[in-house]
């Protein structure tokens, strides 16, 4: 009786609410809660369920694992050419540093060449110079020499000419020859 009331409520709401079914009791509530309804459900279910599965594991994974892939490859690439770059330049860096040292040693030979090179235009221009003072230097001499023995007979000439002239204003006599001989004895020593 209790069960009959329920149903001839249930019809009573549904008559006057306008809503005619066959739904019986649950034509008043929510069909995904309703039992009757819960295999079609389940079936519905289980079959979205393969279609998604089905469909990320044969396009989404795929193409994210792909993805993934490509980006772990292309890390191992530039971490690869990051170490042969940073070989590269180590190894540019060494050349460099040879290079230089190299280039300091060239310039070394090359700054002690030029030394030797000037040392010996200057030994060279020095030597001339010694040469050229050495005959300046001669020629001065002969030219000395020369000016006093021109000049030791000039002091005799005028010796002997001011000795006449001293003996004639003292008014004395004496011939040229005995005046000579006395300036020659003086001069001498």
């Amino acid at each position: 009786m209790a069960t009959e009331t329920v149903g001839e409520n249930a019809q009573g709401f549904a008559d006057a609410t306008g809503v005619a079914g066959d739904h019986g009791a649950s034509g008043a509530g929510m069909p995904q809660l309703d039992f009757a309804h819960f295999p079609n459900q389940i079936f519905w279910l289980v079959v979205t369920l393969i279609v998604i599965y089905l469909v990320l594991s044969r396009v989404a994974l795929p193409r994210i694992g792909a993805v993934l892939a490509q980006r772990a490859g292309t890390i191992s690439n530039d971490i690869a050419a990051a170490e042969d770059l940073k070989r590269k330049a180590s190894e540019a860096e060494d050349a460099y540093e040879k290079a230089l040292a190299d280039a300091r040693v060239e310039a070394g030979r090359i700054a002690a060449e030029a030394k030797a090179e000037i040392q010996a235009e200057l030994d060279a221009a020095i030597a001339k110079a010694d040469e050229q003072i050495a005959a300046k230097s001669a020629e001065s001499e002969k030219a000395i020499a020369d000016i006093r023995a021109g000049a030791v007979e000039s002091v005799r000439v005028v010796a002997k000419d001011a000795a006449a002239e001293i003996v004639t204003a003292l008014g004395f006599s004496a011939d040229q020859g005995t005046i000579d001989a006395a300036v020659d004895n003086r001069v001498k020593g």
